[in-house]
């Protein structure tokens, strides 16, 4: 077969609680990045999102790198990572995809991205998408045999219990689970062909607020959950948002009595704007203590923000023309909630709503309860 071209939907995986049984699996690093499949023939090197879009202006130096170390006429399938002194950082990624070529440039040397391959879709100008999961990694180690940063290879293992042991010691440089891969399997693009298997804890949370269900006001979209710092200051850390449509009209009455004169003392009652005013005040983790209190009109404590640094309504340009409004409720209630993983004094990804914790003082709910992973040496996971 002829080398494909762009772009090519990757192979995606379903959710699994266990990794399937050894035998017929192959078993790697799930890499906590940007998806990417990465096209190298004589234009020079191409590198596709997952949602099909380029990616070359906001990773030059790959760019570079990439043409300098592929081989003309492949195509690699992998993730797009930055690594930092505690590991994989995911805050510093993010902050690439940025608009201005000149802050593009800036982070390129500041926060330089790696590559890590972890599938063949195509070798000497012919692809390789037909051939069994096991035969394409023989031949991706063959190409990348003698790979170098910032190009790398995945480990794999067929062995489960390594596979198990991964799972347990790999978060703590950053990565987020195991992927299992058929054997057999040939690549299937757009297909979730594989398995992933996460690290899954729960947390007891403050409901804090709501948002309401796209354009409707009886029945609630999500929930916004809040964490107490060592000062007593409440961060919105989330939300859970996996309802039916019948519990999200449960949710309205249940929450009403908490929506009574619920700005008058709340923690975050300054950031209640209205929807499409939300974008005044900044919403990252980098935020000084000084830009809050001005737009608090209060001073900022000695050396510590006078308010918690993340805000439940303000956009960015990763929620650009979403309403993010919200409806403030007194922060007494408190719900367990399920999460894979925390990112900085945040949930990664939305939490899975678990039950009601009315035996659970609110104050009670602080980061002190969330498990910390051992730190592990990002090297150590190559030489795996």
């Amino acid at each position: 077969m002829a080398l494909p071209s762009p772009p090519i939907e990757p192979m995606l995986a379903k959710v699994a609680d266990t990794l399937p049984p050894e035998g017929g699996f192959l078993y790697e690093p799930k890499w906590d990045g940007f998806r990417a499949l990465v096209f190298c023939d004589g234009n020079g090197v191409h590198i596709q999102s997952r949602d099909l879009k380029p990616l070359n202006r906001y990773f030059p130096e790959l760019e570079r790198a990439l043409a300098d170390l592929l081989p003309k006429g492949c195509i690699l399938d992998g993730e797009i990572v930055v690594a930092g002194p505690r590991g994989l950082d995911f805050d510093a990624l993010q902050q690439r995809i940025h608009p201005a070529p000149s802050r593009v440039a800036r982070l390129a040397k500041q926060t330089p991205a790696a590559f890590v391959a972890f599938d063949l879709l195509a070798a000497g100008g012919k692809s390789t998408l037909a051939l069994p999961q096991s035969e394409r990694r023989v031949r991706l180690e063959r190409l990348l045999g003698q790979a170098k940063g910032p190009l790398h290879l995945t480990p794999m293992t067929r062995d489960r219990a390594q596979a198990e042991d991964w799972l347990a010691r790999f978060e703590g440089a950053g990565l987020d689970g195991v992927v299992a891969k058929p054997a057999d399997a040939p690549y299937q693009p757009g297909k979730r062909a594989m398995f992933k298997v996460k690290h899954v804890r729960s947390a007891d949370c403050v409901v804090a607020g709501f948002r309401w269900y796209k354009d409707r006001e009886d029945a609630v979209g999500s929930l916004l959950l809040g964490l107490y710092d060592a000062e007593g200051a409440l961060h919105h850390v989330g939300v859970t948002s996996a309802f039916t449509l019948e519990v999200r009209r449960e949710l309205v009455d249940l929450l009403a009595p908490l929506r009574e004169n619920a700005l008058a003392d709340h923690p975050w009652r300054h950031w209640n704007q209205p929807a499409g005013n939300a974008a005044e005040a900044p919403d990252t983790p980098e935020a000084s203590a000084d830009v809050l209190a001005d737009a608090m009109d209060e001073p900022a404590a000695a050396g510590k923000p006078a308010v918690p640094s993340r805000m439940p309504g303000a956009q960015s340009r990763w929620s650009a023309g979403k309403d993010l409004s919200w409806e403030a409720l007194r922060p007494e209630r408190v719900c367990e909630v399920r999460y894979d993983h925390l990112q900085g004094d945040r949930f990664r990804h939305a939490t899975v709503f678990m039950r009601w914790r009315p035996d659970k003082p609110a104050a009670d709910c602080r980061y002190d309860q969330l498990e910390v992973a051992a730190p592990f040496e990002l090297a150590q996971v190559f030489k795996a």
